[in-house]
């Protein structure tokens, strides 16, 4: 009986290839991502937040403020934005464009939210408000948390980024089709210091 080394080929594949995909991290692959969609679903949850509880803020200071229609009306409009973008899919967490147009939507709900803080503090009538100043204490811990969760997003992609750019985990990933997720940024300006005028 002759030994055939052919007959034994397929059998070396899978054996190879099962040892390629458990020892070169596949699983670890696999579960980074989740935890990445994981975190972004959390960040969009916090994001949900915000947007929920701006009509409720513009409501209370729409009394108080009414002629301050500008700034409502910019408010309303990056908040529509804003809300457009709000679904999570693969298209914006593996598509750089998507992502920045999300975290650019976010931004400038942001701004337009300072803007109507800023407004509020013309009306005195307004800061002592008791619904006005629970609303603006949810949005507060809204922002704390928004940071928070845009923090561990970040964690998170870090790892999956250096876990799918490692060798041998490298080869893997370039063949499954595990891509380097995006980074939430700094909104364009916010590392130069604001000027604040008495």
């Amino acid at each position: 009986m002759k030994f055939s080394l052919r007959r034994y080929v397929p059998l070396l594949l899978i054996l190879l290839m099962t040892s390629l995909f458990t020892g070169c991290g596949y699983n670890k692959m696999v579960s980074l991502d989740e935890q990445v969609s994981a975190a972004w679903a959390q960040v969009e949850n916090v994001y949900q937040r915000r947007l929920d509880l701006i009509p409720n803020l513009v409501a209370t200071v729409k009394g108080a403020a009414a002629h301050e229609e500008e700034t409502f009306t910019a408010l309303a409009e990056a908040r529509s934005r804003a809300g457009g973008v709000m679904e999570v899919n693969e298209d914006v967490l593996n598509n750089p464009e998507a992502f920045a147009r999300f975290q650019a939507a976010q931004d400038s709900l942001g701004s337009a939210l300072q803007r109507l803080l800023v407004v509020t503090e013309n009306y005195p009538e307004l800061k002592a408000n008791a619904n006005f100043l629970a609303l603006q204490d949810q949005l507060e811990g809204t922002e704390n948390r928004i940071t928070v969760e845009r923090k561990r997003f970040n964690e998170t992609v870090q790892i999956y980024n250096t876990t799918i750019r490692r060798f041998p985990q490298v080869i893997v990933a370039n063949m499954t089709g595990f891509e380097k997720r995006p980074y939430f940024e700094a909104a364009a300006g916010a590392d130069s210091a604001p000027q604040v005028e008495f």
